[in-house]
């Protein structure tokens, strides 16, 4: 699966995404860096046939108003240590990528997922 990570989640989500075979690349990636304004990154998410994952309220309202970004990955964990988030990705990986080929909005919790739509 194809993922573009938000500024305010690490870039070493995206580089273990890739090292766990999916795609992903991080705002930093991308040529403005971490301020690639919202509109865009969901613009190049859905040229790019990407899922957005990202903490901000304003990637979810725009996906629910507008399916701006198409797909949405939205992190909803609170603050906690990157190790952590990296642990609960590789523990969810399998059912991220299978409840996003079939929905276009899921929530990474702290006790799971949930899928939405």
């Amino acid at each position: 699966m194809n993922f573009l990570v938000d500024a305010q989640l690490p870039r070493l989500l995206a580089v273990r995404l890739n090292e766990l075979g999916q795609s992903a690349r991080h705002t930093l990636d991308l040529s403005a860096g971490n301020r690639t304004s919202d509109r865009t990154i969901a613009e190049l998410a859905d040229l790019d046939e990407a899922v957005v994952i990202s903490k901000d309220a304003d990637f979810l309202n725009s996906h629910l108003l507008r399916r701006k970004p198409a797909k949405l990955l939205l992190v909803s964990t609170g603050n906690i240590p990157n190790p952590n988030l990296l642990a609960m990705f590789e523990t969810h990986l399998d059912q991220i990528v299978a409840a996003l080929r079939d929905s276009a909005f899921v929530e990474l919790t702290r006790t799971g997922l949930i899928i939405h739509e």
